[in-house]
């Protein structure tokens, strides 16, 4: 098999909010904006009649993150709930090659973490961190 990650989508209440916190805050780029209009194939492929929504393509490396607004249906809000151990994709995670940096710049820049950096075994560090929808994000350093 000859297969490769394309990408991963986020589902989020806010296009333009998303694409400042992980394009001007994480660093990622965009790619492309395309709108997604009820009459065309969004609804079809995800078996969501008329479903229409924006969505960005954002790279970081080659890693792509696909952000998408939802104008109709109206996704629901992460229940409170729910915590890393659901079923389902539960994070994304961002290499640092220096997390107590990283980690201070965006938590003065009013990220929310679950903790401040540990050190989950020797030479891995770790934070999680909440996005502007909350989902969960993972900062990651390994010096080992």
């Amino acid at each position: 098999m000859a297969l490769t990650l394309g990408h991963v989508a986020l589902s989020v209440s806010d296009l333009d909010r998303s694409i400042a916190f992980y394009g001007g805050l994480l660093g990622f780029s965009v790619v492309r904006i395309v709108d997604c209009p009820p009459e065309g194939k969004l609804g079809e492929v995800m078996n969501l009649p008329g479903a229409c929504a924006r969505l960005a393509h954002l790279a970081l490396g080659d890693a792509v993150l696909e952000l998408l607004e939802y104008a109709h249906p109206r996704g629901a809000a992460i229940p409170p709930e729910c915590t890393l151990a659901a079923l389902g994709f539960t994070h994304i995670c961002l290499a640092s090659t220096d997390i107590m940096s990283d980690y201070s710049r965006l938590k003065s820049s009013g990220v929310r973490f679950y903790t401040e950096p540990i050190e989950y075994r020797p030479g891995v560090w770790m934070a999680y961190f909440y996005g502007p929808d909350g989902e969960t994000c993972e900062l990651r350093q390994e010096t080992a």
